[in-house]
């Protein structure tokens, strides 16, 4: 029976557990790199927040939470043109574990970012928005017509 093509899509999308522990293995090794290289600078944080490898096990894409946001522009600029050198770095850390160490690439993660702007817009004051009010008379006629219904 031959697999159809769903199921050769399915595959395509999903890691391998092989793909999966060496991800943990570079994120775990890769967030100690940049918590030495970063206790140098004042008021940075660097996290490794992802990391997701290519099906040949050729290239790591790495996704880093940088705090103050501000400055991660910056710091992954200097990050990705020094990629080599913390593949190099990764491994020494790795040589024991990994044949080959994957090409190195760096992205930003901006999902805290994301989630504090959400957070945000859901503390903001209703009284802002004019839709407010007229969801809220809605809501008052909607309360009031099940009592309605309850009385026939």
């Amino acid at each position: 029976m031959k697999p159809t093509k769903a199921a050769n899509n399915t595959k395509n999308f999903m890691e391998t557990t092989r793909q999966q522990k060496i991800a943990r293995l570079i994120q775990k090794d890769l967030s100690q790199i940049f918590q030495t290289e970063t206790r140098q600078m004042r008021g940075v944080l660097v996290s490794v927040s992802a990391v997701r490898i290519s099906s040949d096990l050729s290239v790591a894409k790495a996704y880093l939470s940088i705090f103050p946001s501000s400055k991660a522009e910056e710091i992954i600029n200097n990050v990705n043109a020094n990629a080599s050198r913390l593949r190099y770095t990764l491994g020494t850390l790795e040589r024991h574990q990994l044949r080959i160490i994957p090409e190195l690439k760096f992205f930003i993660d901006d999902s805290l970012d994301y989630a504090e702007h959400i957070d945000q817009l859901l503390q903001e004051d209703p009284t802002h928005h004019p839709d407010s009010e007229d969801s809220e008379k809605e809501t008052e006629e909607n309360d009031s017509e099940p009592e309605a219904n309850a009385n026939d």
